[in-house]
């Protein structure tokens, strides 16, 4: 079996797909009509919205996952390289097509089409005994995967997200699975079917009983989250931006905290920061294209000097000024 080519910081494993992306539509699509869209994109999907937004962080970052063998693994294997990523617990898998999402963003939303099959090899398959990783992202499913358990057990912390049809068909199945995770980060709506409450607060007071670090994500809102390892409760507000396409924004807004974790910061400026990294990936289309680079943030920071954000002025010092993009000299890009 493969391992990665250096010990990671961040591991990842995870259902890969490649994106077809439509934004700025004026409507959805209707029977027997056409609609034109003003802008479109392509990328890697899925768990490849964490893997590229980590890395355009300055993470060194690793991926077990299956890849099609038709043309659209193929460019997904050669973007995920370009971002610097380590696929080498990743396998090209004959006669098996890749997942494949059309994302048509409109109204402030976008909705999805996607086509696929599960691949035929599991996590487990692909991982065996999972790297030394100071931090682990993993997709819950239903079936329990060993290697999370390995992962926990070798000190990695382990921040899992688990979807709408898992919450809706499985909830008893992934909750069985958070012991060994050191966070969870669903949605508002996810969170509250999986703890069957009402409210974003109380469902984050619920699974506050299972996690150490528990985040419930409120889109362009903001998040909420409780840290039992520190005592911490922390509440933030959204950034406002013009969006053009929300796909992707919960998976980068999972990779930031990821980010901001390692770094040390407090509750309340980590999700300060994730709030920021995903609201800066939706002003442009798609999931992993759209990832911020660091010279967004700094662009931002420059132009919004807000007293909230002052951290980002010694964490940018800390990761390094330059070069912040270059996954070939990565000397000064991982939070001390």
């Amino acid at each position: 079996m493969a391992t990665p080519a250096a010990v990671p910081d961040v591991f990842l494993s995870g259902l890969l797909f490649y994106d077809i992306g439509f934004a700025c539509l004026p409507a959805a699509p209707a029977a027997g009509t056409e609609v034109w869209a003003r802008e479109r994109g392509t990328s890697p999907g899925g768990i490849a919205n964490f893997a590229v937004a980590l890395s355009r962080l300055g993470l060194r970052t690793a991926l077990a996952a299956a890849i099609g063998d038709d043309v659209t693994g193929d460019m997904c294997r050669r973007e995920l390289t370009a971002e610097g990523i380590d696929l080498s617990l990743s396998r090209r898998l004959p006669d098996w097509p890749m997942p494949l999402t059309v994302a048509m963003a409109y109204d402030g939303d976008r909705a999805l089409i996607t086509h696929g099959s599960a691949p035929p090899v599991t996590a487990d398959d692909l991982i065996g005994t999972p790297p030394t990783a100071r931090a682990a992202v993993a997709h819950l499913c239903p079936e329990p995967q060993a290697w999370i358990g390995k992962a926990a057990a070798q000190g990695t912390l382990l921040f899992a997200d688990a979807g709408w049809a898992e919450a809706s068909h499985h909830r008893e199945a992934i909750l069985a699975q958070l012991p060994d995770c050191h966070a969870f980060l669903p949605n508002d709506r996810e969170a509250m079917a999986y703890t069957r409450t009402d409210s974003p607060t109380a469902a984050l007071a619920a699974l506050a009983e299972l996690v150490p670090l528990a985040v419930v994500t409120c889109g362009a809102d903001g998040a909420l989250g409780i840290d039992a390892t520190t005592g911490e409760t922390a509440t933030v507000p959204g950034i406002a931006v013009d969006a053009v396409d929300t796909t992707g924004a919960g998976d980068v807004f999972g990779a930031a905290l990821v980010f901001a974790t390692l770094a040390g910061l407090p509750l309340a400026d980590r999700l300060r920061f994730a709030a920021l990294v995903a609201a800066l990936s939706v002003r442009r289309i798609g999931g992993a294209a759209s990832a911020p680079h660091w010279s967004d943030v700094d662009s931002w920071r420059r132009d919004n000097p807000r007293p909230d954000y002052v951290f980002l002025d010694d964490l940018q010092a800390r990761v390094g000024a330059s070069p912040w993009n270059s996954p070939a000299d990565d000397s000064s890009r991982h939070p001390r």
